[in-house]
């Protein structure tokens, strides 16, 4: 039997199959994350967070409610960017948001957000919901790397660091190399993204409206501002003595170096861990204090968010064709 020709209880009965793989898989990763992690047991994890008054109702509470407005900013960020195309609801962009983070948690550098937010729309708008998607990362990504370079050149200058500095030189070379090479392979070859060349993609990007992307900057400025501030009010309620400015040139310093590093979303906080372990006890704080800051970031603003998104997963359907 052709695929074409499956009835259409067959075909419901493959979409409930893969939602459902989806969150298995999701709820699987965050287990795995939580209980088998070799650099700090589940349950001295827990213990530690008790001491520090973490669970308490007063601690949590702000935690928490820093965590939903960094995530209700990207979902007006990505409300923002698509408004051009197509008119959503806040309703709509938070399950679009938070589905698309449950079902991309386990792929690389969380490539499946891609795949997964063109799902909500139809066929015609999906070439343009992938580049619009892009666009969303490519302004996140520029506030941390402008931040990340200030903060990092405050780090090397404040901060007597051991690092050799002809090998930070080769490393720089190699990258300017690899950078000049992509771009002349780019220019013979042309980049084609969902079957389109990187001269459409440039000239989508040079009409899409200038306010929604400055707009879409302000909203991951904001983020940038709510996470790394929850990062160090953590350091904070583990009694770690560090002033807000310093305590953000090392932040800063931490995520523009583990975001350039490739990685699946599930083992981010493994990446961001041995970034931070370096940086922050090259300035006396303690290890196991950095990888519980870690892990609490990341139970916080990607394993609970995943959570509710999971529910999005399970009610997800296909948007009816014209």
């Amino acid at each position: 039997m052709r695929f074409g020709a499956l009835s259409y209880k067959t075909k419901q009965f493959f979409i409930v199959l893969i939602k459902l793989s989806i969150v298995v898989g999701a709820f699987y990763f965050i287990y795995q994350k939580i209980t088998l992690n070799n650099d700090l047991s589940y349950h001295t994890f827990i213990n530690y967070l008790e001491q520090h008054g973490v669970f308490t109702v007063k601690h949590m509470a702000f935690l928490v409610f820093l965590s939903s407005i960094n995530w209700f900013l990207d979902v007006l960020k990505w409300q923002t960017l698509v408004i051009p195309i197509k008119q959503i609801s806040i309703k709509n962009a938070t399950q679009q948001t938070l589905g698309a983070l449950t079902a991309s948690l386990f792929t690389p550098n969380r490539i499946g957000e891609y795949g997964a937010k063109v799902l909500y729309f139809k066929p015609p708008l999906r070439k343009r919901v992938v580049l619009i998607n892009l666009l969303g990362n490519i302004t996140q990504m520029g506030v941390t790397t402008i931040l990340g370079c200030i903060g990092l050149t405050l780090f090397l200058l404040n901060y007597d660091i051991d690092f050799n500095l002809k090998k930070v030189l080769r490393f720089l070379t190699i990258i300017i190399l690899i950078s000049v090479m992509i771009g002349f392979g780019l220019k013979q070859y042309p980049l084609k993204i969902k079957g389109q060349s990187f001269s459409k993609i440039k000239a989508f990007f040079k009409d899409y409206p200038k306010n929604n992307i400055y707009k879409a900057s302000a909203f991951s400025l904001l983020r940038y501002a709510v996470f790394s501030f929850q990062f160090y009010w953590i350091l904070i309620i583990f009694g770690v003595n560090i002033s807000y400015p310093n305590a953000m040139i090392v932040i800063s310093s931490m995520y523009l170096l583990a975001s350039i590093i490739p990685s699946i979303s599930i083992f981010d906080v493994v990446i961001k861990g041995s970034v931070a372990v370096y940086l922050f006890t090259s300035v006396g704080v303690n290890e196991f204090i950095i990888l519980s800051t870690v892990m609490l970031m990341w139970l916080l603003n990607f394993a609970l968010p995943s959570v509710f998104g999971s529910y999005y997963v399970l009610n997800f359907k296909l948007p009816e064709s014209d």
